[in-house]
């Protein structure tokens, strides 16, 4: 028995620590695609695919044949009495008998056939299924686009915030060496207080970025994780690094892409509009059209002074009915034809909003190629400068070290260096995002 439990323990504790150890790792074309099958955006869109799936047999199903049972069962507590003339059972004429008609105890049982043979708002409804599963696909899509954006920005900003910490940390280290070796001098006679103190002031900034930053680290890749659908705390490791991540971005091939409008989800999703729309304008023209319907039923029916309905001497009276129901709209006092003028306006707008959707995605696209251009100007520029800044304040330190650069020298050569590293890290950002940006305008990752 002791065995048994140690073993138990053993495995629960093995299975505990599994469970505690496992990781995830992505590179990002990884993390993108295992969002797009845990985002919770991404998998409601596939449901609302299965509803329009759905909803269109379900207005298909509308004009088939529909059977109906109905089951009816009444007690009379008090039968009404009806006052007929005597004179019918041999009475005294100008006398009038209570009598009264029939069982107190009915049971009815019908079964009721009806199809419909006609009706114009089902045929156009029949119609519009196409286009609202033509919008739910496209629905899906945009949704995959913006997860793909989502997850991609969302990458980034874990490898800047992670980055950041390590460019941080270098500093601190830097700065904390050259202000002890300022403090030493200070206390021997050799240095001023003013160096002492520019320094401090450097370091005790850097240090703020720094706890800042080891917090943004944490804080971005929880919503990284919120975008792939794993919980918040769920440890995740990124396999790529950012200025690789930039390089492999940068393709200035894309700027001669062939551009196909028709391929754009948002205008397909406009086209979409512009669809429900126009059916809208035949199902409001369509109500001016007659309907009709046919049924036929079959029941049966019995009578009795006690519940004996289910006794099998109960004897049952059998019916049935076949008829045509036909409604022709006449006179509305111009309602109906208030509202397909309605629809036709609502018809005449969405055309509009396609035309000016066209417009806007082409300025979008034009946006999109100067803002990717520049973005990689911008790097190419900013990692210039890095360079440039890097040289200048090792030059402010030999020379600070030297006695020939005051502290206040150094500080704003290492202010710039600061600065200069993070316009870097933001540029290779940028350039990652705005390349995603671009693609989505041309699809060309859907």
């Amino acid at each position: 028995m002791r065995n048994q439990l140690t073993l138990l323990l053993t495995l629960l504790s093995l299975s505990f620590s599994y469970t505690q150890e496992q990781t995830y790792s992505f590179t990002l074309e990884e993390a993108i695609q295992f969002a797009l099958e845990n985002n919770y955006a991404a998998i409601n869109a596939d449901r609302d695919i299965i509803d329009a799936q759905k909803q269109k047999w379900e207005t298909i199903a509308g004009g088939l044949p529909q059977i109906n049972g109905d089951i009816s069962y009444q007690n009379q507590l008090k039968q009404p009495v009806s006052v007929i003339p005597a004179e019918i059972f041999g009475g005294e004429p100008g006398t009038f008998a209570e009598v009264v008609f029939g069982q107190p105890q009915t049971a009815t049982a019908t079964a009721t056939l009806r199809q419909q043979i006609f009706d114009g708002s089902y045929i156009v409804g029949v119609q519009a299924t196409k286009a609202f599963l033509s919008y739910s696909a496209n629905n899906k899509e945009k949704t995959t686009l913006e997860v793909r954006k989502q997850v991609v920005e969302a990458y980034g900003n874990v490898l800047l915030a992670k980055e950041s910490v390590q460019i941080l940390e270098k500093n601190k280290v830097t700065l904390e060496k050259n202000l002890y070796e300022t403090s030493k001098l200070y206390e021997n006679g050799l240095g001023e207080q003013e160096s002492v103190d520019q320094l401090q002031i450097t370091l005790s900034s850097i240090e703020n970025q720094l706890q800042n930053a080891i917090r943004l680290q944490e804080i971005t890749l929880q919503m990284l994780n919120l975008s792939m659908g794993l919980d918040l705390t769920a440890p995740t490791k990124l396999k790529e690094n950012l200025e690789d991540l930039t390089v492999a971005k940068i393709d200035l091939g894309i700027l001669n892409y062939d551009f196909n409008l028709n391929e754009n989800v948002d205008f397909k999703l406009a086209e979409n509009l512009n669809q429900q729309r126009y059916y809208e304008w035949k199902l409001a023209k369509s109500r001016a059209l007659p309907t009709l319907n046919a049924f036929v039923n079959y029941g049966s029916s019995a009578f009795s002074d006690n519940f004996s309905f289910l006794n099998g001497e109960q004897q049952w009276f059998d019916s049935s009915v076949m008829g045509f129901d036909l409604s022709i709209p006449i006179f509305s006092s111009l309602k109906r034809s208030a509202s397909t003028q309605r629809a036709k306006i609502a018809l005449e707008k969405a055309k509009s909003q396609l035309t000016e959707a066209e417009q806007q995605i082409r300025l979008q696209l034009e946006n999109a190629k100067n803002n990717y251009t520049l973005a990689i100007a911008n790097y190419e520029t900013a990692k210039q400068n890095l360079t440039l800044s890097e040289r200048i304040e090792n030059k402010n330190q030999i020379k600070y070290k030297e006695g020939l650069a005051t502290s206040f020298e150094l500080r704003q050569a290492q202010t710039q260096l600061y600065t200069t590293q993070q316009e870097f890290l933001q540029s290779m950002v940028e350039v990652i995002n705005k390349k995603t940006e671009l693609e989505i305008i041309l699809n060309t990752k859907a």
